[in-house]
């Protein structure tokens, strides 16, 4: 009872700020654009997610904007509960208008429930005109399309700090030996070779399931990825406990990542940040997305504060893939408002205008690329508004909920109690 008074509490204070950015910003905002998203002043649309600051107070920056051009107020509520409570309030009647949900699976197990509502013709129209055609199918249930891209990010970057890699003399590795031979020589002059942290409330442990998903991609291809989150290759296959020990050698020992029970207590959050920053370990397995979790100031690049590179390909039969995530704000209500909003997230204007505020990208071709001002949010932003091209979605959010749970808990059991692998995946598999 105490956590959910705490989070009202906190959802109130979200939607005052909101207000706030309207009335006291509006007058300087440039409304041309904005007509096709009017005619119903004076309503509002709820919107419920996990994004919370500092990305939260910018995106409201934006919702504010679009309140003062067409009157239609967007009040938002985050939470670092979302995956728990969304059911829990769909199921109660208690529905947002609008969810933004990052697991596809969570989308389909929403969509079961009846309440979901497919998306307008308008926002199938920005879909088709503005996306690669793999990001439709990602919320394409029984032939219906619930969401459109929110935002994207590449998750197969490795950031890393250019004043250690100039001090310790290390150029960018493009291969998997080369990156090997990188972390043996910052173990080498003391410094932890990657950092790590996987805590992240309820969704604790999901930075290690990209650890293996990555390792999946590489090694196995995309087919097999597919194969793995659809099911029809377990966790226990020798193909996928292969991965999993894979990973236990890359980032589950001590000399590459530290205490391992302070990487099941480390905020991934703070995984990288401060550790760059000081030089205490020298990269972080990490999306694209993570730029937004460095202070104001952090410049980037290979002579700024932070950097990243490819995360290099084990098997080079498959290639140069690209592990995209990403989230898709999904409509419990028909309200004319709630489509005008939907239709809004998924058009250029909204992604052209939080790209200029940096520490997000989208996967819309129709943001301008030189509205990133980070190089390196320009470069994912380029490869993830291909119309072609290998992209998969993050595997354990295309899982069933159920399954995408287990492996969040039980990974994280891996660094916190020392599970086996092979206990890991037998623990996974039973929810299927």
């Amino acid at each position: 009872m105490k956590k959910t008074m705490k989070l009202t509490v906190v959802a109130s204070l979200v939607a005052i700020t909101a207000t706030l950015f309207t009335a006291t910003t509006a007058k300087a905002w440039d409304c041309a654009g904005f007509d096709a998203y009017k005619g119903h002043s004076g309503t509002s649309v709820n919107v419920f997610a996990g994004i919370r600051d500092p990305e939260a107070t910018v995106m409201q920056k934006i919702f504010a904007h679009f309140t003062a051009c067409t009157g239609i107020t967007i009040n938002y509520e985050g939470t670092d509960q979302f995956e728990t409570l969304l059911p829990v309030r769909v199921k109660g009647g208690n529905a947002p208008d609008i969810a933004i949900i990052p697991q596809p699976g969570l989308v389909a197990t929403m969509v079961a429930t009846g309440k979901a509502v497919p998306v307008t013709p308008a926002v199938l129209a920005n879909i088709d005109k503005y996306y690669n055609p793999a990001w439709k199918t990602f919320t394409t249930v029984s032939g219906q399309v619930y969401g459109a891209p929110f935002g994207a990010s590449s998750k197969s970057l490795v950031w890393y700090s250019p004043a250690l890699f100039t001090k310790l003399k290390l150029t960018i590795p493009t291969t998997w030996a080369q990156m090997d031979a990188v972390a043996k020589k910052i173990a080498a002059a003391k410094v932890t070779p990657w950092c790590a942290g996987i805590e992240s409330g309820a969704a604790t442990g999901w930075p290690a399931t990209d650890w293996i998903e990555e390792r999946v991609l590489r090694d196995l291809g995309p087919d097999a990825y597919n194969q793995w989150w659809q099911g029809k290759l377990k966790f226990s296959s020798p193909q996928i406990l292969g991965e999993l020990n894979a990973v236990a050698s890359w980032l589950g020992t001590k000399g590459q990542v530290g205490d391992l029970k302070s990487v099941a207590t480390r905020k991934f959050q703070d995984a990288g940040v401060p550790g760059l920053k000081k030089q205490t370990c020298g990269m972080l397995q990490q999306a694209s997305f993570y730029s937004s979790m460095f202070p104001a100031g952090t410049t980037f690049g290979p002579k700024g504060d932070a950097n990243a590179f490819y995360l290099p390909p084990t098997n080079t039969k498959f290639g140069k893939p690209i592990e995209g995530a990403g989230e898709f704000p999904v409509a419990f209500s028909t309200a004319p408002e709630v489509g005008l909003v939907q239709a809004y997230f998924s058009s250029p204007l909204y992604g052209t205008e939080r790209a200029k505020e940096g520490g997000w990208t989208s996967a819309n071709n129709g943001v301008p690329l030189d509205s990133y001002t980070d190089p390196v949010l320009k470069v994912v932003a380029k490869s993830l508004q291909a119309k072609s091209g290998a992209i998969v979605f993050d595997a354990s959010d295309l899982m069933p909920t159920a399954v995408n749970g287990a492996f969040w808990k039980e990974i994280t059991k891996f660094y916190a109690e020392g599970k086996s692998m092979k206990a890991v995946a037998a623990a996974i598999d039973a929810n299927w």
